[in-house]
């Protein structure tokens, strides 16, 4: 269920920062790197922060 929470959370994060980028300021694309990194890493490592975050604030 926590992956489900992840996985939206970081596609929203991917989704505002593209408009960002688009309307804004074109740096927000790093951001949005930052996500894709994270994404990237936690697939090899198996360690998430996020996925962290969401078990203290309880999420099941």
């Amino acid at each position: 269920m926590i992956d489900r929470y992840i996985k939206g959370i970081a596609g929203t994060f991917i989704l505002v920062s593209l408009v960002l980028a688009h309307y804004v300021n074109p740096n927000w694309i790093w951001f949005t790197a930052f996500v894709g990194a994270n994404l990237l890493q936690s697939s090899f490592s198996k360690w998430c922060m996020l996925g962290i975050i969401l078990n203290k604030l309880g999420v099941k």
